[in-house]
């Protein structure tokens, strides 16, 4: 080879060297990260539209549930809502033969669409009335949330139990019809 083109061909080796230095250090790093952030993007897309097409399919389940909810949802009025939910519990402990031995309930106002009602009932009984009521309160049409379960025993064959319960019912406060 002459040495001129050989210089040359050296510039030109060390030109394309540089130039493709550039390009892998400081062009392809944020062209890689917006097409990741693109297929990021459209993989959550992708799954915002199937849990999207989820809900459409389950529209008249979940409009009917709502109905449900606000239908049943203890009343807005403190007093009123006490009673229906005292009337409730006393009618599940006839019917699973566990005696209340205390019921305190406190109200909550969290937001400005609803409130809760948070209750301590204490209850006696046998385990399978104390099962059958906890169903009952579980399974009711009234919206009601179990936070904590206690069960303790009071003699030495288990036959005596105490059951502690910390139950939370909803009051909607706006039954907007949307």
């Amino acid at each position: 080879m002459k040495i001129k083109n050989r210089q040359e061909f050296l510039v030109m080796v060390t030109i394309g060297v540089v130039v493709l230095a550039v390009v892998v250090n400081f062009i392809l790093p944020p062209v890689q990260g917006w097409w990741s952030d693109r297929q990021k993007e459209i993989s959550d897309l992708r799954d915002k539209v199937r849990d999207g097409k989820g809900m459409i399919a389950r529209d008249r389940f979940i409009r009917d549930h709502w109905r449900d909810m606000r239908e049943n949802s203890l009343p807005a009025s403190a007093p009123e809502a006490e009673q229906q939910f005292l009337k409730a519990i006393d009618g599940w402990s006839r019917d699973s033969g566990a005696a209340i031995t205390s019921i305190t309930p406190q109200w909550k106002s969290d937001s400005t669409n609803y409130m809760t009602l948070n209750c301590r009932v204490e209850t006696d009984g046998d385990l399978n009335s104390l099962s059958k009521f906890i169903y009952d309160v579980e399974k009711g049409p009234m919206p009601l949330r179990l936070d904590t379960v206690e069960l303790s025993s009071h003699d030495n064959n288990g036959q005596v139990m105490t059951l502690g319960l910390d139950i939370n019912g909803l009051a909607l406060l706006q039954n907007d019809k949307k």
